[in-house]
């Protein structure tokens, strides 16, 4: 499919970068992004790109990595010997994920030809305030496909380094599935590490929000700073969801540990 015919330019007039109107709307959604540690684009895509991701998704599902372990907040699967028991980095949640890695699925997939169109990369960047945003470059990570049939959940966590994190829902779930966060949960100079143990621990329920986001919305989020999760799913149509990585610099890949942990790719020997 063109780009032209995935990304909904009726509601998102991206394509004229001295238009009033895309203007007015990168304006609007930095400054919620800036606001809430969040925003959502509803109806970004359009049904029948959708549609065909959905079907992306099922054809490669027999491909995808069942993630049905333990691991903390920073998506380690061990913790710290030489910290207390009740630490964040010691306290481990259960996490059941069906990911499809991106290279497992096709090249010519809705989610991955709205990656790589510069338009939509470029919005990003006004969005989230960098003045130019580039394509991961690993072989798992730059966008994937995250499925969750029923009883898969996302634990609190943290997403890795990365500014921002952008999501996009291609199919809810009928129940559960909820996507819940707590902006500003620790910050680049402080852990936080009692604030998070908290949230952990479910010991200030009140400071989550939960993001409603139906089929086709586009979400951006500071994943690297608000702890997020995903509740367990229910009923039998399976949640769908893009999942895309930009870099604020060339030439990036992901951490091995963190592709292990999420993708099932086996750590190198060395």
């Amino acid at each position: 499919m063109r780009p032209e015919d995935v990304v909904n330019l009726d509601l998102y007039p991206i394509l004229d970068q001295a238009s009033p109107e895309r203007a007015e709307l990168v304006k609007r959604l930095k400054t919620e992004l800036d606001e809430k540690q969040y925003v959502s684009l509803p109806d970004f895509i359009r049904p029948e790109a959708r549609e065909r991701a959905v079907a992306d998704a099922k054809a490669a599902l027999p491909r995808a990595h069942h993630n049905s372990s333990q691991r903390n907040c920073y998506l380690q699967r061990k913790g710290d010997e030489t910290l207390p028991s009740d630490h964040p980095r010691n306290l481990m949640l259960e996490a059941s994920t069906r990911m499809l890695a991106y290279d497992q699925f096709p090249d010519d997939c809705p989610v991955k030809t709205l990656y790589h169109w510069e338009p939509v990369r470029q919005m990003v960047a006004e969005i989230v305030g960098e003045e130019k945003l580039y394509d991961n470059e690993d072989p798992c990570q730059p966008v994937n496909l995250l499925c969750y049939q029923t009883g898969d959940r996302s634990a609190w966590h943290f997403d890795s380094v990365n500014a921002f994190t952008m999501t996009l829902m291609l199919q809810a779930s009928e129940a559960g599935g909820d996507f819940e966060m707590v902006p500003n949960t620790r910050s680049d100079d402080d852990q936080n590490y009692d604030y998070v143990r908290s949230v952990l621990k479910g010991e200030c329920p009140d400071d989550a929000v939960s993001v409603a986001r139906s089929a086709g919305a586009l979400c951006i989020f500071r994943g690297c700073n608000s702890l997020h999760r995903v509740s367990p799913v229910e009923g039998d149509s399976m949640r769908v969801m893009g999942v895309f990585v930009y870099e604020r610099e060339p030439g990036i890949v992901g951490d091995p540990e963190v592709n292990a942990t999420v993708y099932g790719r086996e750590l190198s020997a060395g």
